[in-house]
């Protein structure tokens, strides 16, 4: 007897379902197995890991946007350790600031799910993960002894509505996950894979930031692609136009220095407009961020004529990542 044709979309969506827990099964085993301590991986004391205001591994290094501007290039030592270390200081601020975010909308979304559900137990390993990198990132805070403040004053005051997104619009929160996570897992690969002369302690911590980053891109990318396909016409057009957005905003949250940078280190202006992102190198960078995300947004249907013009006006446009974590190509 023929099987039932009408019954071929029933069979599929189970299959596709049991790919999707075995998948997540597969990330929180990792998490269990492979998984660091930032005070039991992490030797704060050793010698190699002592902060000195001399010490020339602190500037900045050309495939950071400030390091690569000629302005900075031209100051004395002394003034591009000093701005070096407020910079890598302030953007460890900003990473524990986000992932208390990301934590608090992980928490709102497993507070709800259905028992079953396959992403309970990951998002609660995930949760803890990312707990242990706010700790490790507020020790080099504290240890570079910079008094940066992190975030914008008002994303401090609006980002504990974020995490009600995860109730009301799960997939726009996992949209944003990847915005802060993608930039900064771009940059780490880029600065360790480039052999440049860096603190140890800042590559040890964005050695372990990067192996369980990417365990959680990896899921906020399952997740996105079991859940988009089933939205409505209407949600799923509604993301594909608050994509672009949402990753431009949060990557200027995550990369752009506030005004006490101007202030603490006597930067131009100016010259902060230059960096981010008014000249062509910048630009260049900016758009290399998003490679991977241009590709991914292609995947999930999101890219919609009305969509691309989103991403040129947030200048993020580009060709996509050929695959995952492509080097950065150079264009002819």
């Amino acid at each position: 007897m023929s099987r039932s044709p009408d019954k071929e979309p029933a069979v599929n969506a189970h299959l596709e379902l049991d790919d999707y827990t075995d998948s997540l099964a597969t990330l929180s085993d990792g998490s269990v197995n492979r998984r660091f301590d930032p005070y039991l991986d992490i030797d704060w004391d050793h010698p190699d890991f002592v902060v000195r205001a001399d010490d020339e591994r602190w500037i900045l290094p050309p495939t950071d946007p400030f390091g690569a501007h000629p302005w900075y290039q031209a100051l004395t030592p002394a003034r591009q350790i000093q701005i070096g270390m407020w910079r890598q200081a302030n953007v460890a601020k900003v990473g524990l600031q986000f992932e208390n975010l990301l934590i608090r909308g992980l928490m709102q979304y497993v507070f709800s799910v259905p028992n079953g559900s396959p992403e309970f137990r990951y998002c609660t390993h995930e949760a803890i993960e990312e707990c242990n990198h706010t700790m490790m990132f507020q020790e080099v805070v504290n240890r570079v002894g910079m008094d940066v403040a992190g975030m914008r004053s008002w994303v401090r005051v609006g980002g504990p509505l974020v995490p009600f997104l995860a109730s009301l619009f799960p997939e726009w929160f996992f949209v944003m996950v990847l915005a802060g996570e993608e930039p900064i897992d771009h940059a780490q690969k880029t600065v360790l894979r480039g052999g440049d002369r860096t603190h140890p302690m800042l590559e040890r911590v964005m050695t372990i930031h990067v192996a369980e980053e990417a365990r959680h891109i990896s899921f906020a990318h399952q997740y996105l692609e079991h859940h988009v396909p089933q939205l409505g016409p209407i949600r799923k057009f509604v993301l594909s136009l608050v994509f672009a957005p949402t990753m431009r905003i949060i990557c200027d949250l995550i990369a752009v220095p506030t005004r006490k940078f101007r202030t603490d280190c006597h930067v131009p202006r100016s010259v902060v407009r230059d960096i981010f992102w008014r000249n062509p190198d910048a630009r260049k960078m900016l758009r290399g961020f998003f490679a991977d995300v241009r590709m991914f947004a292609d995947d999930l249907g999101l890219m919609n004529p009305l969509a691309r013009v989103l991403w040129k006006i947030c200048r993020i446009d580009g060709p996509a990542s050929r695959y995952r974590s492509e080097p950065a190509r150079k264009q002819g």
